[in-house]
């Protein structure tokens, strides 16, 4: 879980790309407005193993390599590193800045750099720890991570493999270290909501992740290697990336879908970070890396970085906030993804898809009609190639809601209609 040493980041801003129309927002200024309801998301989504993993290492005139744990796929939660934070006298308000990157005389980088950064905050993870001589308690720190205000009132957004395992969190505010309660996880999702005392605190423009397009810049926001209020830029590499992570007991997995992919650097203690556009608006809440070393204990930097959509983050928030839980569309699936050798040992149709091995008895999916043996090849308007797609497409939608499942039972092609569950109604069943 820790990492090494404090290491510096490259990063680099391309000039941005400025939109015509402005991007729908929500505003969380006051406790007692509710985020925003999460508009319909696309295909492939998470944040979700849950995932604690291993980082990647910064390249700047050589390699320098941060310890870190590597999982399955090459996916690495950029989550927790090692070493005390410091801490920054805290910046102007979020709210006084507007960004025009056509008529500001500030490059655009400054500018966003200076209305994001105060929202921001260092997440220190600490263990307790008993002197076996005098039995006193006492705290060490663990590693450390991200994360961002959304609230005035002190409440932050993070990643769950952040805080997942601390007996005491503390957030860096200004001059100030305050200790955190935790609000609400949610594993499955990746995401966590945390709250310090007080009030007054700078919290960030919520933005949206719809309209996102390939090729805008975008700003990393975070706390690489204990290096607070470090940003870097870059763009948006693609959309709609779906990627499964194994949490580091190797006893969870968390699938993300619809994942946002980055070029911007992100490097361990960068989870539960910022990734915003060219108005300081927060699109993302970045969450993992990729690492091609495919070894323990060593990361290689790809500038290659995931972030949670921050449509779907915020409705999970607002679960978080409201409930202290978070729920989610349930079909009652057992699946396998299908490829052309699974396809040829069980004499399919198909090359592609998911086959059903499962059909939970008095699920949404047994009421539809689905069937042990069936291969899905769509959810929604989600095409379904993979385990992965499948997930992407359930989570796309909401609880509740009536979805079309395009399969094929034997040679023959089939349509069904399924009104999604709750996994919390599942759970209790």
């Amino acid at each position: 879980m820790p990492q090494g040493p404090p290491s510096s980041e490259p990063s680099w801003a391309p000039y941005p790309h400025q939109p015509d129309v402005p991007l729908p927002m929500c505003d969380y200024t006051t406790e007692g407005e509710e985020p925003c309801e999460e508009p319909a998301r696309e295909k492939r989504w998470s944040s979700a193993a849950v995932v604690t993993g291993a980082a990647l290492g910064a390249v700047i005139g050589g390699v320098l390599v941060a310890a870190a744990l590597v999982y399955a796929f090459g996916l690495v939660p950029v989550q927790n590193n090692a070493g005390p934070a410091t801490s920054l006298p805290p910046a102007n308000s979020t709210g006084a800045i507007s960004i025009n990157a056509r008529n500001s005389n500030l490059d655009v980088g400054e500018a966003v750099s200076k209305k994001v950064v105060p929202s921001v905050v260092n997440v220190t993870i600490q263990q307790a720890v008993v002197d076996p001589f005098t039995g006193a308690k006492s705290y060490q720190d663990l590693g450390n991570g991200s994360g961002i205000i959304i609230r005035p009132n002190g409440y932050i957004l993070t990643n769950n493999h952040v805080v997942d395992g601390a007996d005491r969190i503390l957030v860096a505010v200004g001059v100030q270290n305050k200790v955190a309660k935790v609000v609400g996880t949610d594993p499955s999702t990746d995401i966590a909501v945390i709250k310090i005392d007080g009030t007054g605190y700078p919290a960030i423009q919520v933005g949206s992740s719809k309209a996102l397009q390939v090729g805008q810049w975008v700003m990393a926001v975070g706390s690489p290697f204990g290096l607070e209020k470090t940003v870097t830029s870059g763009i948006i590499s693609a959309l709609q990336r779906s990627e499964q992570a194994q949490s580091e007991t190797g006893n969870s997995i968390t699938t993300y879908t619809n994942l946002i992919q980055t070029d911007a650097a992100i490097n361990p203690g960068n989870s539960g970070g910022a990734l915003v556009d060219e108005r300081g608006l927060l699109v993302g809440l970045n969450s993992l890396i990729q690492s091609p070393s495919g070894s323990v204990g060593v990361a290689q930097s790809a500038g290659i970085g995931f972030a949670i959509p921050v449509d779907f983050a915020m409705d999970i928030a607002k679960q978080l906030i409201a409930t202290g839980h978070a729920t989610h569309p349930y079909l009652g699936l057992s699946m396998q993804t299908i490829d052309e050798n699974v396809a040829a040992q069980y004499n399919l149709s198909v090359k592609s898809g998911v086959l059903v091995a499962v059909v939970s008895p008095g699920s949404p999916a047994d009421k539809a009609g689905v069937k042990a043996g069936d291969i899905i090849t769509q959810i929604g308007s989600t095409p379904v190639t993979s385990v992965e797609d499948a997930f992407a497409g359930i989570r796309a939608a909401k609880i509740g809601q009536t979805v079309l499942i395009h399969l094929v039972r034997g040679n023959r092609p089939m349509t069904v209609q399924a009104t999604m569950g709750s996994d919390a109604t599942a759970a209790s069943q």
